[in-house]
């Protein structure tokens, strides 16, 4: 019987932290969807290349679908950011965020074809193997 009451309360604590960490990865996905508007928003209104050209572009940047549609998913996410605070110590959650430049290499490379040089790809597997030992000191 006592056994039981150690399985089930081993089976609760792997479901919350379970839980927790898909929350944490789901605002990491938003945040990454977040910069990907950004870009392609940025791509449509073209290059700011001085202070003259920044109050123009930045007045359509901000007029930009996909610009208020990356500031919205922001907004949201800071909201999921604030649950995730409210559940998992501070040490553990934010270098989790790292993972969002993984993510953000792969959809680069993926949706604006940008090339991507070997030492960004080992840098990449580096912050990966960070985000993991991270993790695991909460076992």
């Amino acid at each position: 019987m006592h056994r039981l009451k150690i399985e089930k309360k081993i089976e609760m604590w792997y479901n919350k932290i379970m839980k927790d960490f898909l929350l944490l990865f789901f605002n990491v996905l938003l945040t990454v969807i977040g910069q990907i508007l950004f870009k392609h928003g940025m791509n449509t209104v073209g290059r700011i290349n001085n202070l003259r050209d920044a109050m123009g572009k930045l007045v359509q940047a901000f007029l930009n679908p996909y610009i208020l549609s990356g500031i919205a998913i922001y907004g949201f996410t800071t909201l999921v950011w604030l649950i995730i605070l409210s559940r998992v110590k501070l040490s553990i959650a934010y270098p989790m965020l790292s993972s969002g430049y993984v993510l953000s290499i792969l959809f680069s490379w993926m949706l604006f074809k940008e090339s991507i040089p070997k030492i960004r790809i080992i840098g990449a597997l580096i912050i990966c193997i960070g985000v993991y030992l991270v993790a695991q000191g909460e076992s």
